[in-house]
């Protein structure tokens, strides 16, 4: 590279002279060709020729450093925890890190719990037993969804599934009986009759109703309830409050629950509703 930078100094210089006002000769400007072309040569000779990095040479560390001094230190003692407190963390089920017994299958409820595990797995790791699974499960959603969706509607679900009992053609609405204006043997050879027992045993027991108001043992609302009733004839005659609380219980199980009732049961319930009145006959209650 040194070499190159020489030449195109040397060049340059003939350049110049040859160039300068005094060369008009004629071998001056031969010259002045030759010189052109060959700087013209250099300076591409200059621009491929690679940059060579400089080269340094470190100077080499003949001193060695000194050898570090020996640990004089004493040894550390080693720190153990107390007894008392090591037992005291073993006993903790955070530091417990054996694994559980396993579980009992020497008796006849194990093996029979092993041996549903065991099918339950064959099945479940076949891709037939998996859709089957998946399927169970979304017909018992969709289930459990319109189940939801009747309750919600308070769509009668008993009619759907079941036979509704006959209806009794009345001349009143039931839920709007207005016990002081009905005529309660009437309306019971009717529901007799008909074979409405269910119906028939509300009617036994709006007439206890009505007989335990006449008595002024309690106050009757057609808006009120039976655990009303029981209040207040817990208060005006406490001895008859475990009676009454037997047939209200009847009632709303052979009501409200829309359960069949045998001819056989129907005696039983009416035979309890004429013990319980038999209890009040020509009895009132005292009010202050």
């Amino acid at each position: 590279m040194r070499k190159v930078n020489t030449s195109l100094k040397a060049v340059s210089w003939a350049v110049a002279r040859t160039f300068s006002p005094r060369a008009s000769t004629p071998k001056a400007r031969g010259l002045k060709v030759r010189a052109t072309v060959l700087l013209l040569a250099l300076t591409l000779a200059a621009a491929a020729a690679p940059p060579q990095p400089h080269q340094w040479r470190a100077k080499a560390d003949t001193t060695l450093a000194p050898p570090l001094p020996a640990d004089a230190a004493a040894q550390l003692p080693v720190r153990r925890p107390a007894a008392d407190r090591l037992q005291e963390l073993r006993g903790q089920r955070e530091f417990q890190y054996h694994e559980g017994k396993p579980a009992n299958t020497d008796s006849l409820w194990g093996r029979l719990l092993a041996w549903l595990l065991r099918q339950f797995s064959s099945i479940f790791d076949t891709q037939g037993g998996r859709t089957a699974w998946d399927t169970v499960f979304y017909v018992l959603m969709g289930a459990l969804l319109v189940f939801a969706a009747l309750k919600l509607l308070q769509v009668d679900i008993t009619k759907v599934f079941g036979r509704a009992a006959r209806a009794l053609p009345l001349a009143y609405e039931t839920g709007q009986e207005n016990i002081h204006e009905l005529n309660f043997a009437e309306a019971l050879a009717q529901a007799e009759a008909a074979g409405n027992l269910r119906l028939a045993v509300r009617l036994g027991y709006l007439q206890l109703l009505k007989q335990l108001t006449d008595r002024d043992l309690i106050d009757w609302q057609p808006d009120k309830t039976n655990q009303a009733y029981l209040r207040e004839l817990e208060a005006s005659r406490s001895s008859a409050r475990p009676a009454f609380a037997e047939l209200t219980r009847q009632f709303d199980y052979t009501w409200y629950g829309e359960l069949p009732v045998p001819l056989a049961l129907y005696r039983q319930v009416r035979e309890a509703q004429h013990q319980f009145e038999q209890q009040f006959s020509g009895a009132r209650a005292v009010k202050s």
